[in-house]
């Protein structure tokens, strides 16, 4: 693995130069860019602070894309582990947090070093997109305190939105305002100039200098210590047995959507730039890097869609961007600290609320109900209303095995036709042949034969009836297991007490070292084994004696 990684990057600097590397530094600052005002968004809308997610930021930079499997991947806070990381935090506070990005990234690091990296292909897409659906709610929910100036209490979205029944709810009309601004002004913002300047930057600064001049009552991000070692960070005096039993499975939440997330924006980033991601390698720099943050008083990083596609369409040419991002979000960390501290939440709020309306995979969510794809819908909402419900694991649990229902039912799904044998069709002249298969039927199986199918199988003996040979055509069958191996017995021995003489033809060669390891080829007999039904057609069998 580490040989591969050493290869991956000598062919990715190869004639790297000052052309090149300023491509780099350029592409990076523009990422940064984009990646500040989303930084202390979800800074803030963990439950942490928007100092712990400019740190973040900046560390996954510095760690995470030197060690990634993919030169374009950019790494930092996102608005899917903001989700989790809400009720975490008010639960088990900051220091749950760091406790749990810490399993994370040593689950992370391991699933990259066991090879683990193709295990999201098994995830359904209607899961992925109903959940980050279920995951866009939450984000959009988690605000609603921020964008109205009010105040709500609860370890979840839903508990805190219930709680204004209780506490009443009071709007602050100028955070709504401003929050309202940022909206607007992000969805309007002509696209060509955000190739200039990111719409959430700009709307952010024009929030912020107008809260600071006019004096707007309104809650701000607070102080931005210009240091990458805050106060409230892991140490080792933290790790307290008691409490790390109870964050395994927030900290299996983080890993899996660490990992869904990052190898899905690795997939994406690929086709654009065709450099196909090494999705092991990149899981073993998610868990270096979610190890090491908590250190330093981050929250859970991966991969980022938009801050990776705005690498790839800045030009980005190594692995170099994703550090001059990080070194230029450091820059402005110690620069523009006091101003970032005046940032109004409600602004942010109103970010996040169009961050989690694009999160949305829109295009999917119109093609699975345009069509009326009924087992990709019911995945999609159950998966989606138990991400909001519950948490990931739950809502990936339930969506995993919802596929799997609907799976086993469409692969299980046999087809049986029958048809008389014609010979003149066949262009056989030979009396004798004509004579012999005057009466005889020829079953068409296609599917797996296995036990939820035992039962379609045994109705063939009624469907045969009155043929003096049946030959089974079996080409299709890719399967069979021991249930209906038996049925398939008794079926052959039925017929055989009848007088029908029964052969099979063209199985597949899995199916046929089935036969021999259930005995059904030495029941049978391998001479009732053909290659084709054509070959059975053409041979003068002898005919089967009626039992007596």
């Amino acid at each position: 693995m580490l040989g591969n990684f050493t290869d991956s990057l000598k062919q990715e600097f190869r004639g790297y130069n000052a052309s090149k590397l300023t491509q780099d530094l350029m592409a990076g600052l523009t990422v940064a860019a984009v990646a500040l005002p989303l930084a202390l968004a979800f800074g803030v809308s963990s439950g942490a602070d928007a100092a712990a997610g400019l740190i973040t930021a900046i560390i996954a930079g510095l760690i995470m894309s030197p060690l990634s499997g993919g030169y374009y991947q950019i790494s930092g806070p996102t608005g899917a582990m903001a989700a989790i990381l809400m009720s975490l935090v008010a639960t088990y506070g900051m220091n749950g947090v760091y406790i749990a990005t810490l399993i994370a990234g040593i689950l992370l690091l391991l699933s990259g070093l066991l090879r683990l990296g193709k295990l999201t292909a098994f995830i359904p897409a209607p899961v992925i997109t109903g959940f980050t659906s279920g995951i866009a709610v939450i984000i959009a929910l988690g605000q609603i305190d921020n964008f109205f100036g009010t105040h709500s209490q609860g370890a979840s979205a839903i508990a805190k939105l219930i709680s204004y029944v209780r506490l009443g709810f009071a709007p602050n009309i100028t955070a709504v305002l401003l929050g309202a601004f940022v909206i607007l002004f992000m969805v309007f913002f002509p696209k060509k100039w955000s190739a200039v300047i990111p719409a959430s930057l700009l709307s952010i600064i024009l929030a912020t200098a107008a809260s600071m001049l006019m004096g707007l009552d309104v809650a701000v991000v607070g102080e931005i210590p210009k240091t990458l070692l805050p106060e409230s960070r892991l140490t080792v005096s933290i790790l307290n047995p008691n409490i790390v039993g109870g964050l395994i499975t927030p900290a299996f939440s983080i890993a899996i959507l660490g990992m869904i997330e990052s190898l899905l924006c690795g997939a994406s980033a690929g086709r654009m730039t065709g450099v196909r991601l090494n999705s092991n390698q990149e899981l073993i720099a998610q868990g270096v890097g979610n190890i090491l943050l908590p250190f330093f008083g981050g929250i859970p990083a991966t991969a980022a869609i938009a801050r990776t596609s705005v690498a790839v369409k800045s030009g980005a040419k190594t692995r170099l961007v994703g550090v001059f991002h990080a070194l230029g979000l450091l820059i402005s960390m110690f620069l523009l600290a006091p101003v970032m501290s005046q940032i109004p939440l409600a602004a942010l709020a109103g970010v996040l609320m169009v961050t989690a309306w694009r999160m949305n995979e829109w295009e999917s969510i119109r093609y699975i109900f345009s069509h009326k794809f009924k087992g990709a819908m019911l995945e999609f909402v159950a998966t989606m209303l138990a991400t909001i419900l519950f948490d990931l694991t739950v809502a990936i649990l339930v969506g995993v095995v919802i596929g799997l229902i609907f799976l086993v039912t469409r692969l299980s799904f046999i087809e049986i036709n029958y048809e008389n044998v014609d010979m003149g069709r066949m262009n056989v002249t030979d009396p004798v042949l004509c004579a012999r298969y005057n009466n005889t039927k020829v079953v068409y199986i296609t599917g797996p034969m296995i036990f939820a199918n035992t039962q379609a199988v045994a109705e063939i003996a009624a469907k045969v009836e009155g043929a003096d040979t049946v030959l089974f055509s079996m080409r299709g069958v890719s399967n069979i297991d021991i249930s209906c191996a038996q049925t398939l017995r008794e079926l052959i021995e039925g017929l055989r007490q009848q007088g029908m003489d029964v052969a099979l033809c063209g199985l597949p060669t899995h199916t046929m070292k089935m036969m021999q390891r259930t005995d059904l080829k030495e029941i049978i007999g391998a001479e009732n084994f053909y290659w084709s039904v054509k070959r059975v057609l053409l041979t003068n069998r002898p005919r089967v004696k009626p039992a007596a």
